[in-house]
This record gives C-alpha cells, sequence and structure tokens, in this order.
C-alpha cells in the first residue's frame, strides 16, 4: 500500500496524496543561456518529463527563470542553496517550487522573508537533504565557522548496521526534521523532502525512517548515481525497493548524461512496478542458440517503432519455441518468431502466420490497430 502523505501542487502537478508518481529532471545548461536552457526544457517536454529543476547560481540566472518560464509547458523549480535574495527573484520571475534548505541560509529573517513570499504565491520548498552537504556531526544548525572538510560525517557508519553507535542515516533523518521545523515554525507546510545519498543502503532506509515520522511527500533521488547504463541500474535498485514499499512521490534519476535519459530512466522504473501504466512495454526474450530469427534486431526495431506509443500496450517478441508462444500469448499483442515464419498473437489468440520477411511490418500494424480499438473504447466505452 502506498504511504499517504499530504499533497503540494507544484504548478499544476500535484504531488503526493493520491496523485500519480510524477518523474523529474534537472536541466544541464546554464541558466543564464536562457535559449539553450528553454531548448532542454522542450526537449525535456517532448519525453514525458512533468517537473523540471533549474540550477540558480547569481542574480542573471533567477531573473532569466522569467522568461524560461514563460516559454515552456511544465512546471519549474529553481535550485537555491544560501543566498536567500536569488529565492526572492525566482519567486518573483514565476517559478513553482525552490528547492531550499531553510539552515543554509543561516539568517532567520532572511528565512522568514522567503517563506512569508512562498506562502502568499502558494509555492512549495522542496528541502533537499544530501549526504555530500549534511551539516558537521554535532553542530546541526551550526555551521558557520566549521570546517566542511572536516565535518565527521564520512567518519559516521552507512546504511542501517545492527548496532547503537550514530551512523548517516541518523544524521540524514536529523537534519531533515531541522529543517522542517525551521518552516513549521513559520506556519508554512507547502513542503517536499529529500534524502539523497550514493550509497542505496543509506538512501533507502533514511527514508523508509523519515516515512514514519512526518507526512509530507518525498521526492526520491539516488544522488550522483552515474552514468547512463550505471547510474540507471543503480537508480532503478534504490528507487525500485523504495516504491515497492509504497514510499516516494515523484522521482529523479540523476545521470552524467542527457537529461532526458533521466526522463526515459524514470518513466521505464515506474512502467516496470505498473505504477504507470501509459505507453508501451516491450517483452524481449535475451536471444539464445535456439533462436530462429534475428530476436535483437527485431526487438530493437519494434522498441524503437514504440517510443512514441501512448496507449499502454505489452508487446511481446519472442524467438522459439521454449517460452515463445506463451509469453506472446499473455501479451495485448505477441510475435513467436520460427524458422521462416511467426504467429502473431492479439490477447492470448493466434491471430495471424505471416512470413519471416513481413514480421515487423505485420506486427505494428497489429498494434496500430489495438491502439486504435482501445481509443475507440475510451471515448464510447458502452459500444
Amino acid at each position: 500500500m502506498r504511504r499517504i502523505t499530504k499533497p503540494v501542487f507544484v504548478g499544476p502537478v500535484k504531488v503526493g496524496g493520491d496523485a500519480q508518481i510524477s518523474v523529474q529532471s534537472m536541466t544541464k545548461t546554464d541558466t543564464r543561456d536562457i535559449k539553450a536552457t528553454i531548448n532542454e526544457i522542450k526537449a525535456l517536454e517532448e519525453v514525458g518529463c512533468e517537473i523540471v529543476r533549474c540550477a540558480v547560481p547569481d542574480m542573471e540566472a533567477a531573473i532569466a527563470l522569467k522568461k524560461i518560464r514563460s516559454s515552456i509547458k511544465i512546471p519549474l523549480v529553481a535550485d537555491i542553496h544560501f543566498h536567500h535574495e536569488l529565492a526572492i527573484q525566482s519567486l518573483k520571475s514565476g517559478i513553482d517550487c525552490l528547492r531550499l534548505n531553510p539552515g543554509n541560509i543561516r539568517d532567520e529573517e532572511k528565512v522568514k522573508d522567503v517563506v512569508k513570499l512562498a506562502k502568499e504565491m502558494s509555492v512549495p520548498i522542496r528541502i533537499g537533504v544530501n549526504f555530500g552537504s549534511l551539516p558537521p556531526v554535532g553542530a546541526i544548525g551550526k555551521t558557520r565557522g566549521l570546517n566542511r572538510h572536516d565535518d565527521g560525517v564520512n567518519l559516521l557508519t552507512k546504511g542501517n548496521p545492527s548496532t547503537s553507535d550514530y551512523t548517516v542515516v541518523d544524521h540524514m533523518v536529523a537534519t531533515g526534521l531541522w529543517e522542517i521545523d525551521l518552516l513549521e515554525d513559520l506556519d508554512f507546510d507547502l513542503i517536499k523532502i529529500s534524502l539523497k545519498a550514493f550509497d542505496i543502503d543509506t538512501t533507502v532506509e533514511s527514508y523508509r525512517r523519515m516515512s514514519k515520522l512526518i507526512p509530507y511527500p518525498f521526492h526520491l533521488g539516488i544522488t550522483e548515481a552515474g552514468t547512463s547504463k550505471s547510474g540507471s541500474i543503480r537508480s532503478a535498485i534504490g528507487l525500485g525497493i523504495l516504491l515497492y514499499e509504497g514510499i516516494g512521490d515523484t522521482i529523479r534519476v540523476s545521470l552524467s548524461d542527457d537529461s532526458t535519459e533521466e526522463v526515459i530512466s524514470g518513466l521505464e522504473i515506474l512502467k516496470s512496478l505498473e505504477l504507470r501504466k501509459e505507453g508501451a512495454v516491450l517483452v524481449a526474450c535475451p536471444s539464445c542458440g535456439r533462436a530462429d530469427v534475428d530476436v535483437r534486431d527485431l526487438a530493437n526495431k519494434v522498441d524503437l517503432l514504440l517510443k512514441d506509443t501512448k496507449t499502454h500496450l505489452k508487446v511481446a517478441v519472442m524467438g522459439c519455441e521454449v517460452n515463445g508462444p506463451g509469453e506472446a500469448k499473455d501479451a495485448d499483442i505477441g510475435i513467436a518468431a520460427g524458422v521462416g515464419k511467426a504467429i502473431i498473437f492479439r490477447r492470448g489468440k493466434k491471430s495471424k502466420v505471416v512470413e519471416e520477411a513481413q514480421m515487423l511490418e505485420e506486427l505494428m500494424s497489429e498494434i496500430r490497430q489495438v491502439e486504435k480499438e482501445i481509443s475507440n473504447l475510451e471515448k464510447d466505452p458502452i459500444t
């Protein structure tokens, strides 16, 4: 069962409560390069991104957000560190959410100014607790004059050890609760929170622990996850564990790659857990010496052709008689290939036998026909 949370709205996107789990990304362009940033966000919109975040390193970037926001369709989050005036200007530029740790501002009156304006504009604040920027051990909220390179954090035990030692998880949760208290003391509750680390055990246990203590929605992520392949795998494991346990309301897969890859990976994680039922899901055998056709080539071609499919379909591409017929019959559309011929199934029933040379064309024709039937049914469910 999914954890029940107090929802917030990031622009028109509901996060938490009964809302579907949304997929986010962050731009990799210099925010001050308005044209490049807008182009990147439009590419993200094309692949299904629902919320986007931009770094705000200075006032020029904060001012640039106004033109960026007016040129895109999805909600915009301003990523702020330390400088309250950048948060104020970002709000005036029309952003939909702040990613801001109020404790980093270090001045109560400046925090009040930011929170007051955010509350007036109904703009939520995401508290981002990251392993790489935790306060010194024993000094949460007392960071002035302390050396960040000698803060004791790296000496803490990671994960969820069976000891009574104070751990990184304890420190992350304590930091998050302190940041939340700062906002709640100002009568502000439009809050999201993230608790990210590169270490999966630490991340998972931090979210688990915090889920029992607060009502606010969670932004899930594994920070600095890595390149497209390794980072997607690491994120799928960490986020997958939490999502399977019902924890999480919005996600970002952080990759050292094109930002569109983050969205594609995030949507695949949700579809794999059947938390998002949109677009095609491809089931394809890995191929082996029994395969009578080039399954890899066929599957990759089908996968590419299915990228623009919005209808929720399960499509199976199988290469031999061992598992092929069973898997193909379990799909909305399936193909089980043999020597020179292939059988196409539709919802468990054999539809037709086709020649090998026409497999791809015939399979895609059947898929488009099923899409059309589903669309007609949704428009007129009675018939």
